[in-house]
């Protein structure tokens, strides 16, 4: 008894869905030598029982509130330099699992690779070694008949002027809270503003859905300040921010098809930037597939003029699977 005291191995889990934990603490309970310490439902949480209890492993989730996973992560490479980390993220983009495993972390898995996978990446870690589930750098999207969803939509419009596009943003996002989805919304104070009267006009519960975090409104100055670097979208801090916004949503709707719909890259566009805003609709689209939602995006129609701007307009197109004017 006394050995196999000595021996253990002594775990953290930070995961806010209790779920996720229930799972992974059943999991381990084929190894009785590991001993889940304690639980985090969130990433201070998280930092704060690390410090504190210095584990010699955190099985660590990346969509935290309150502090992002890999924020946490970063913070206890340095309270807690001896526990080692694996992410267990819905996540697979490569940028992620790359921002991810930038921390010191030696682990990522993703969870609908869990069952399969975690237990042996708990052993590989525990050696020293990095494991990264074999999934997660493949760019696969999720097998759609497993969790019943359809294929992914990132749609644009091109709009003649703002009650079609209000109109437009409206009827989708309507349609994703009746149904029980999470919908996000990226835009303009004034657009954000209009559009939550149209939704309460049309029977919308918008009250309820902010309180339930179904219904998250952001302004595009701010979202974009948060990773922009010399007027670019930085990948890393793009999927990082992206990531960690889209699994809160998911998780507010009970993991239920998350929506997005907004103007950051028309932001960009409309500022003059048309590299940035390109880069970015490739980013997001790397992001819809990932995560196989559906979104659309805003460009008003009159900001492309003549043969100089086709260009422009053309690479804007090849990065969607649909493209409507109107």
């Amino acid at each position: 008894m006394e050995q196999r005291l000595l021996s253990s191995i002594r775990i953290l889990i930070a995961d806010d869905y209790e779920g996720w934990r229930r799972q992974v603490r059943s999991l381990f309970q084929s190894r009785p030598e590991w001993q889940v310490i304690a639980e985090a439902v969130d990433g201070s949480e998280a930092v704060q029982k690390a410090e504190e209890l210095k584990p010699d492993l955190i099985v660590l989730d990346i969509g935290l509130p309150k502090l992002n996973g890999i924020e946490a992560a970063r913070r206890i490479r340095r309270l807690s330099p001896g526990s080692k980390i694996i992410f267990l993220s819905l996540y697979h983009s490569p940028d992620v699992v790359q921002a991810a495993l930038s921390t010191g972390a030696l682990g990522y898995v993703r969870k609908t690779d869990a069952l399969r996978e975690l237990l042996l990446a708990v052993e590989t870690v525990l050696q020293g070694k990095q494991f990264v589930s074999s999934s997660s750098l493949e760019g696969d999207e999720f097998n759609d008949t497993a969790i019943g969803k359809a294929p992914h939509r990132h749609e644009v419009l091109f709009y003649s002027d703002d009650t079609v596009f209000l109109d437009s943003l409206t009827r989708f996002i309507s349609v994703a809270l009746k149904a029980g989805k999470a919908a996000i919304v990226l835009a303009t104070k004034s657009h954000l503003d209009s559009l939550l009267q149209r939704l309460k006009a049309g029977g919308v519960d918008t009250d309820g859905a902010l309180r339930q975090g179904t219904y998250i409104p952001m302004e595009v100055a701010e979202t974009l300040s948060t990773f922009m670097v010399n007027d670019m979208p930085d990948a890393a801090r793009f999927f990082e921010v992206a990531s960690a916004l889209i699994e809160t949503a998911a998780k507010a709707a009970k993991y239920s098809r998350v929506v997005a719909c907004g103007e950051c890259a028309p932001g960009l566009w409309a500022e003059g930037k048309a590299d940035a805003a390109i880069r970015l609709e490739h980013l997001w689209d790397e992001v819809v597939t990932t995560f196989n939602m559906d979104t659309l995006c805003g460009y008003a129609l009159s900001s492309f003029h003549g043969e100089e701007n086709k260009q422009v307009f053309q690479s804007i197109c090849a990065e969607h699977s649909a493209v409507y004017s109107q």
